[in-house]
């Protein structure tokens, strides 16, 4: 299934849409998409209700706004240098265990916000991901095989980066990484059962219409089932939980030659089965 959330920020709608390209209106089940309905069995219930043909229709005229498909996580981890491509290009080694950071979830805005770019900043980049949504709790997991079960979906992510901020400023990267509107999600949360393989899904990104990325979660160092299982180790993931997996070869950062982000810049950036997202830049007020 493909489960959004529709409507002005702070007042979207849960919906979801079907094969045949129909919105439902989720609302009669649940009044949001979170970490609640996720737990408890809500996308098996929606799933249940579109069979039984009692979901109403949804009208989702062009030109509305779609927000993230899950309501503000509880937190987002983060995985640096998590493709083999990208650590090289910024002249890193590969790393033995995987480097883990976190974004204020206040960063998450709609797959189509525009996303601000900071005051002072001269090195803000871009990042497509894959984004995991966690349907369970986990905690000390035996085995990355257990991770699997725990997985609500999968969507897209853009992990907005600021690099002078993250890099040359200081401290630890998180203040490089959270500021806002620094990771639109979605348009979907795609459930596992229907995204297939997390380690066989194409990542592309565009900037004002040029390819920038255009990598595979083939080139993952670490698995998305290793990674939960890594995270779990050091703390609870609970659901609605997000974890960014890692980004490939292409950033502004590994690429003398490409410009970052500033007021204007147009990104576009799409993954396999999970839709497609499009932001336009503007300078913070």
């Amino acid at each position: 299934m493909k489960l959004l959330r529709v409507g002005p920020a702070g007042n979207e709608r849960p919906a979801l849409l079907s094969d045949d390209g129909v919105h439902h209106d989720l609302s009669g089940l649940t009044d949001d998409i979170d970490g609640r309905f996720l737990a408890t069995g809500g996308p098996a219930r929606a799933a249940r209700a579109l069979a039984a043909g009692t979901l109403p229709e949804l009208a989702v005229p062009d030109g509305t706004r779609v927000g993230a498909p899950v309501a503000r996580p509880g937190k987002i981890v983060c995985v640096g240098l998590n493709y083999r491509d990208h650590a090289a290009e910024t002249g890193a080694a590969e790393p033995d265990e995987p480097v883990l950071f976190l974004k204020a979830p206040n960063t998450v805005v709609g797959p189509h916000d525009t996303v601000r770019v900071p005051r002072g900043s001269t090195r803000t980049d871009y990042e497509v991901e894959l984004a995991v949504v966690l349907g369970g709790t986990a905690r000390y997991l035996d085995s990355p095989e257990q991770a699997r079960d725990l997985v609500a979906g999968y969507a897209i992510s853009n992990d907005v980066s600021e690099r002078e901020f993250q890099l040359d400023r200081g401290g630890t990267w998180d203040k490089g990484k959270s500021c806002e509107t620094f990771n639109p999600l979605g348009p979907w949360l795609v459930t596992a059962d229907e995204a297939g393989d997390p380690q066989d899904l194409g990542l592309r990104l565009w900037v004002d219409g040029e390819l920038r990325q255009n990598g595979t979660t083939k080139d993952m160092i670490f698995s998305v089932a290793h990674v939960i299982w890594y995270v779990s180790r050091f703390m609870v993931l609970e659901p609605g939980d997000v974890i960014n997996t890692g980004t490939p070869a292409g950033v502004a950062l590994g690429r003398p030659d490409a410009p970052y982000l500033r007021a204007g810049s147009v990104v576009e950036l799409e993954i396999d089965g999970l839709g497609r997202q499009r932001q336009v830049c503007e300078d913070a007020e």
